[in-house]
């Protein structure tokens, strides 16, 4: 994993960016997944580029089987994960597809334009402030449309934070954190301990191999620098 190395004195702290942090999320069009071939076609796939895609964060296309009796999208997701895929959200999902998304503890993106980076971000003033008092527990899913959300306790493993715009957690993020998921480059992650399994911020993301979480004893801020992700203490 290429990321600078760490400074040698507390005092002189400085950001380090994550070298494998550039990628954006993958979407993957979801075909036939009835077929019992499927998951050996993806097998395949994978074992081609498999250092491209290992862990690579994935946005499922559900508009060729929109029109299908929904699947149990939460197995689906589980298999996913065992050719180390890290499933995030749907597009073109239906209202059936959207609510078994949502069971599973997927995102829920209207298009698959919004998979994807775009300019126009909500200014701060206009934000809406979504507050969680309680623990994100694994298996949930919290969203803040159109804002900010505010975790007051911890995010455990398993569970998933969103929002449109920054997302500060006052406690341990354990889970998953992504920001800016509509495209806002300037959205950021903050957190009084980092231990997150993945982090995004207006797509580009990386997981907790790249984000060498024990560096980072105290509070942290995780920001975006053109197309790198940067992890900076806070004072």
């Amino acid at each position: 994993m290429s990321v600078e190395q760490a400074p040698s004195s507390q005092d002189d702290v400085e950001p380090y960016r994550l070298g494998e942090a550039r990628r954006r999320l993958l979407t993957l069009a979801v075909l036939d997944p009835w077929n019992p071939q499927f998951f050996m076609r993806l097998g395949r796939a994978l074992f081609a580029a498999p250092a491209r895609y290992r862990n690579a964060a994935v946005v499922l296309d559900l508009g060729p089987v929109a029109g299908r009796t929904p699947l149990n999208l939460a197995e689906f997701c589980r298999r996913l994960r065992q050719y180390q895929l890290v499933p995030v959200a749907v597009v073109n999902a239906g209202e059936a597809w959207a609510q078994m998304a949502a069971n599973a503890g997927l995102a829920v993106f209207e298009d698959a334009g919004e998979a994807a980076p775009r300019a126009a971000a909500a200014p701060p003033d206009s934000r809406r402030t979504r507050v969680v008092e309680e623990p994100v527990r694994s298996g949930q899913q919290v969203y803040a449309p159109g804002g900010d959300l505010v975790v007051l306790s911890t995010v455990h493993p398993g569970a998933e934070v969103l929002a449109d715009g920054h997302i500060h957690v006052y406690g341990a993020l354990r889970g998953r954190a992504l920001a800016g998921i509509r495209g806002d480059a300037g959205a950021r992650v903050f957190c009084r301990r980092l231990e997150a399994e993945l982090v995004s911020v207006a797509g580009v993301y990386a997981v907790s191999e790249a984000l060498e979480t024990e560096r980072h004893p105290g509070a942290v801020q995780i920001r975006l620098d053109g197309e790198t992700l940067v992890v900076e203490p806070l004072s």
